[in-house]
């Protein structure tokens, strides 16, 4: 794949990667843009299908993993999720960095292709704050809350891994998370403000 260096950035529900995403797409939307992920499950109110997701049936995503259209892909609380090779290049295309928001299992599955991206971990300060986190969008049912809790907890035990992420965001403080963010990506998003300017 050719173009501007992708970015992963991964991480528990709770910790802030979406946030950090709309501001980094808000300060550098001509910079950035943000893969858009497949998954099984059934759209939130007010998502849009090709914009948070592109919401497929499992038939129709399993024939396209078979068929090797994906860069990663895994199951998480009974529904698939993954990233396609397309997504990917459609941001590539318009000399803009590629987003590509993936879970841990997605993050080992993408160190064996050729992708060669900055690897971000953003995570919460503890367990019990991500908890009061997801508690507090409402959106959850408690056996779901739970299973992203017991995923959270080896997510943040697993992300400490010597060489698997270049940086590891502790999102305590938002201003200070969004600092070390643009910070560890300067040099890529001076690189594609260049390009533009050429």
């Amino acid at each position: 794949m050719t173009g501007p260096r992708p970015v992963v950035l991964s991480g528990p529900s709770g910790a802030g990667k979406s946030t950090l995403l709309k501001m980094l797409l808000k300060d550098y939307s001509n910079v950035f843009g943000f893969s858009v992920s497949h998954t099984t499950r059934q759209p939130r109110v007010g998502e849009v299908n090709g914009k948070e997701y592109h919401f497929v049936t499992r038939e129709q995503m399993q024939k396209e993993i078979d068929a090797g259209e994906f860069i990663e892909h895994a199951e998480f609380s009974g529904n698939m999720y993954g990233t396609s090779k397309a997504a990917v290049q459609a941001v590539q295309a318009q000399n803009q960095i590629c987003i590509l928001d993936i879970d841990l299992q997605g993050v080992k599955n993408i160190k064996k292709t050729d992708l060669k991206p900055i690897y971000i971990s953003v995570q919460a300060p503890s367990i019990e704050v991500l908890e009061k986190r997801l508690r507090d969008r409402r959106t959850e049912s408690e056996e779901s809350l739970q299973r992203r809790l017991n995923t959270a907890r080896v997510d943040m035990e697993l992300s400490n891994e010597p060489g698997l992420f270049d940086l590891i965001i502790i999102n305590n403080d938002l201003q200070k998370a969004y600092s070390e963010l643009k910070e560890i990506l300067a040099e890529e998003i001076q690189k594609v403000q260049e390009t533009k300017k050429s």
